[in-house]
């Protein structure tokens, strides 16, 4: 799961991993110290290029879009310190979480939360507002404690609560729009074991359950898939100390979540993209297929699920308590109107942060994250269920597929002139700019 890059005789062509956003680049650079860094960020502005860090190109908006310099932080990797008192790990902040997770698990450590793709880097992953689920846990940048950041005039600004604290919770989920961080510290726990109940369950069973569901599990997220009345719960619990690791047998993992998961359903994407009307009979055999099943491993191996099949996402930070409503309001459109949709809605929670333009900011929230084969038309799906989202003062994931711009972003968030006024005192002249930032940001 990466971007993409080829030279061609103006300059370097990129794209990212979806396929939805690429373009030209002057010049690209991948710095192995916080020196050289600095001196390509100094280069390129004496050049008149705007500068984008960049990690895995796994952001489906065009966030980290440059026609300048792309920074590739993949020399700027490994934990640097470990504080067991305080529960802080140090790390390079181009590290990717899948090599993070390894590394703190020698070290008997873990994250306490986790999305369900691993493959970003750190920088890349709270920039943009990465979570997992559970009501007592918050997202990535909720967990930071502390920050080294490069400006624009190549100053180097070590931040927290409570040094430079308002570039502190600007930058904990910065866009990239305020300097290149360099360094992360987070909160870690001691390594933990998960068990995973996965299975089956009917659509009005679980939201029936829900309070009950998302308020007695540390983890608990769920999938409808669209044209049916079917959906597939998992329901992830933190197992005490001294218990032991019962993981899924290697054929079970490799049938699941490498054949099914990846190769069918690659497979049944395609045809479901030549033959739009297979569509709904292949999400019947897709809820048929889905069977029951529990194990008990490694945190971070529950969390994360490979996913080789590319397609393109939006996601809405509601209410937790408007999750339900979200949800049925999206089902209606969907059973009234003709277009098939070929991937199932996925619905998550978080706990709320403090983090300024987090899109669990102060309240409890849940997620709505609903998709498309990359070889799909779009349709009109997408831009229904951001009709709905807001309706119920929806906050987009910043770093997949909105509209929205910088009137909507100031309604539903609080602190949004507060980053702002950050940004113009760090960046005026929009070193790190691009046309995303300045539509969600407003220049």
């Amino acid at each position: 799961m990466a971007d993409t890059q080829r030279k061609v005789a103006r300059g370097i062509e990129w794209s990212n991993w979806a396929g939805t956003e690429s373009t030209t680049l002057a010049r690209v650079a991948t710095p192995r110290s916080e020196e050289e860094l600095i001196e390509e960020i100094l280069k390129a502005r004496r050049r008149g290029l705007r500068v984008k860090a960049i990690g895995a190109g796994h952001s489906f908006t065009g966030v980290a879009v440059t026609d300048g310099l792309q920074l590739r932080l993949g020399g700027l990797t490994g934990v640097t310190t470990i504080d067991a008192t305080r529960g802080e790990a140090t790390v390079r902040a181009g590290t990717p979480l899948h090599v993070l997770n390894e590394e703190l698990a020698q070290l008997g450590f873990a994250l306490p939360n986790l999305g369900d793709i691993d493959r970003q880097s750190l920088a890349g992953a709270i920039a943009t507002g990465t979570h997992g689920t559970g009501l007592r846990f918050t997202g990535l940048a909720g967990g930071v404690r502390a920050l080294r950041i490069v400006l624009a005039e190549g100053s180097v600004v070590d931040c927290s609560p409570t040094q430079e604290p308002d570039l502190f919770q600007a930058a904990r989920l910065g866009l990239g729009a305020l300097g290149v961080i360099t360094e992360v510290t987070v909160e870690v726990v001691p390594a933990f074991l998960l068990q995973a109940d996965e299975r089956p369950e009917p659509l009005g069973a679980v939201l029936d359950a829900l309070d009950d569901d998302i308020e007695s599990h540390d983890h608990f997220e769920f999938y409808w898939y669209p044209h049916t009345e079917r959906t597939q719960v998992k329901r992830n619990t933190r197992v005490g100390p001294g218990a032991e690791a019962d993981p899924l047998p290697r054929w079970r993992r490799t049938l699941d979540d490498d054949i099914l998961t990846n190769r069918v359903w690659e497979a049944a994407c395609r045809f479901a993209t030549r033959v739009p009307r297979s569509t709904k009979p292949l999400m019947n055999v897709a809820v048929r297929a889905q069977t029951a099943r529990t194990y008990t491993d490694t945190s971070y191996t529950v969390f994360a699920t490979p996913r080789e099949v590319r397609f393109r996402e939006s996601e809405w930070a509601v209410p937790r308590a408007a999750l339900g409503d979200v949800l049925l309001e999206v089902k209606a459109w969907v059973d009234s109107h003709d277009e098939t949709i070929s991937y199932p809605v996925e619905c998550r929670v978080a706990a709320p942060d403090d983090v300024w333009l987090s899109t669990a900011y102060e309240r409890e929230s849940a997620y709505v994250a609903v998709h498309h084969y990359h070889r799909r038309a779009e349709g009109a799906y997408f831009d229904a269920v951001e009709q709905i989202a807001m309706s119920h003062g929806g906050r987009p994931h910043w770093g997949k597929l909105h509209t929205r711009d910088a009137d909507y972003l100031r309604a539903v968030y609080p602190r949004f002139d507060d980053f702002r006024a950050v940004r113009d005192r760090v960046d005026p002249d929009r070193l790190f700019g691009n046309p995303y930032l300045e539509r969600v940001l407003g220049s």
